[in-house]
């Protein structure tokens, strides 16, 4: 801030609200965070599995599936290369060595998450220091006090920083996400580096800038179009004319020969070999944009507030706050990457969550610079809302595991079963344990609470993560078998192996029919299961529903139909009451 600036900064603290967070805290909170569900656990359709089944095909299929990603013989020409060699070359790597444990499948999905953990600290590291850096300019620092007493400017930049990773990590939406082979931990990974680049080009451009071309680069390799034009559709707004930036904007001829030499190390030799992918892989992007429509945009107004809980409103209250200094680096930066992502999403055809992730890690920083302008009192209630919140959502998820081993309450014990039919309850010690140790401190820090009055600013966001994370380790030990159970294909592609073990001939090929992109990847990962394309294939698997079997709606669902089939096999998994699977021969009349 200058200090012939007139305008009224709206923060306001002292020295104690920005006490140091002790470091630990933040090292324990983000292990527990990333490692709670990441192992011991099968893949689950879609984007999980289908993560899996590229990498496989890297390196058990054609030498080309390293540049044009596969699953199988099906071309995944979508998103983009660079998970599925950063998770094949994990597999390479340490699936061996995992090997001596457990059995090579298991071996190759834990070596397939290792690179989560790169992802994971990319964006925490990312949103740590380009927080940081934001925090210690002038223009964000509070009010000065008559008589001294205010945070130092770098006790107030840590302190800031740190909240914007605790609500990083207090997202809802991204929780799942950030724990699956699949490109979405790795966008969230690229735009955080790219936040972070656009940070230090305020007092290192070069450094800067070779660092946003690096993002921009890997962005485009991990999602295509979708990932790297909202990214590159901020860059000028934030470098315009009598910006902080503008002054370095010569140095984004360095970020465009940087971002564009890495892509082109890919784009090459994918053109020369695959010319078949590449012309998918461009009707995919092309097709993935439309002009807005009124059924996007209710989705995206009912679905993206839940998943950016609970950071969004106060990404909302900053930009009023600080409204006077909207053009600010530490707002206008943020607010750029929050803006574009999201009028982008309006203009793409399907919008889901790997879409709204892009917006998680500009909002919580936004969410970050709202806390130094909120009342004191306003702080404490939001204290006793994340209290109370995870103090709930961590006794539902205990009464429904006690309800699923006992029976008691009867009303929620009749309908878990229903939703996780055939399944047999059973109790591991060990994710008991771990459980009862998880409540232990997340009540231990409750007490805390309840028993002090700390005046550190970053108390509500340390409430939040914690109790976040708390009940993710709940849900990742008590529900895991019975998720797996729900969301796993291993059983039934396991009876399909057996079954084609028992029925497929010599020299037989199988062909899919109505065969989803997860089930097929499912099918290929668990048992290496590959369907072919040759229409004369007198195998085929078919996946349709009970409803089109009852009604006569699926194919070969009739013997009156000209080509008849012989059902061999038929079977879904013991929850879903909407997917079937029979393998079927073709009968020639």
């Amino acid at each position: 801030m200058s200090p012939n600036d007139t305008r009224s900064t709206p923060a306001r603290l002292t020295a104690p609200a920005t006490t140091k967070l002790p470091r630990v805290l933040l090292l324990v909170l983000g292990v527990v965070y990333i490692f709670s569900g990441l192992f011991f656990r099968d893949p689950w359709k879609t984007d999980d599995v289908v993560g899996l089944a590229t990498m496989l095909t890297a390196l058990h299929g054609p030498a080309h599936a390293w540049l044009l990603p596969q699953v199988g013989v099906l071309a995944h020409a979508q998103d983009g290369p660079l998970p599925t060699w950063v998770g094949a070359f994990s597999i390479w790597l340490f699936g061996p060595l995992f090997e001596h444990f457990t059995s090579s499948l298991n071996a190759s999905i834990i070596a397939s998450r290792l690179p989560n953990l790169l992802w994971f600290a990319l964006v925490t590291s990312s949103v740590w220091y380009g927080t940081y850096l934001l925090g210690r300019r002038p223009e964000p620092q509070p009010l000065a006090l008559p008589f001294g007493g205010e945070p130092t400017v770098r006790d107030y930049g840590r302190m800031i920083a740190d909240a914007a990773l605790l609500l990083i990590i207090a997202t809802a939406g991204i929780l799942l996400r950030m724990h699956e082979t699949s490109e979405v931990p790795a966008i969230i990974a690229f735009q955080a580096l790219a936040f972070y680049a656009v940070a230090r080009m305020l007092d290192r451009p070069l450094s800067g800038a070779v660092t946003l071309g690096v993002a921009l680069a890997g962005a485009f390799l991990t999602r295509g179009w979708i990932g790297a034009l909202p990214i590159m559709l901020a860059i000028p707004f934030i470098f315009m004319p009598r910006s902080a930036l503008w002054h370095g904007k010569q140095w984004l001829i360095i970020t465009a020969v940087v971002a564009i030499s890495l892509v082109a190390l890919w784009w090459i030799p994918a053109h020369q070999i695959g010319a078949y992918w590449m012309q998918n892989w461009w009707l995919w992007n092309i097709n993935s944009f439309s002009w807005p429509r009124y059924e996007t945009a209710i989705s995206i107004l009912r679905d993206l507030p839940w998943f950016l809980w609970p950071t969004w409103p106060f990404a909302i209250l900053a930009i009023w706050r600080w409204r006077s200094w909207l053009a600010s680096p530490h707002i206008w930066i943020p607010l750029m990457f929050a803006f574009w992502p999201l009028a982008f999403m309006f203009f793409l055809t399907d919008v889901f969550e790997p879409e709204y992730s892009l917006m998680a890690v500009p909002v919580a920083i936004l969410a970050a610079f709202s806390l130094p302008t909120l009342r004191r009192g306003v702080v404490n209630s939001l204290d006793w809302f994340a209290v109370m919140c995870f103090s709930l959502t961590a006794a539902t998820v205990w009464l429904g595991w006690i309800a699923m081993q006992t029976g008691w309450p009867t009303q929620i014990a009749h309908n878990i079963a229903r939703q996780t039919t055939g399944y047999e309850p059973h109790v591991a010690p060990a994710a008991v344990l771990i459980a009862l140790a998880a409540t232990a401190a997340w009540l231990g820090l409750v007490r805390w609470r309840l028993h002090s009055k700390p005046l550190a600013l970053w108390r509500g966001t340390v409430l939040s993560a914690c109790g976040l994370v708390t009940t993710w380790v709940l849900l990742a030990t008590l529900w895991m078998p019975a998720i797996d159970y729900v969301r796993s294909y291993r059983d039934v592609s396991a009876q399909l192996s057996t079954a084609l073990q028992t029925y497929k001939r010599p020299h037989e090929c199988v062909r899919a029919l109505g065969v989803g992109s997860g089930q097929r990847a499912s099918f290929l990962a668990f048992n290496n299961i590959n369907f072919s394309y040759d229409s004369h294939c007198t195998l085929i698997l078919q996946q349709t529903s009970p409803q089109s079997l009852e009604n006569g709606r699926a194919a070969y669902s009739g013997a009156a139909e000209s080509g008849a089939a012989q059902v061999l096999w038929q079977g879904k998994r013991g929850p879903d009451r909407r997917e079937i699977f029979r393998l079927l021969r073709i009968v020639k009349p």
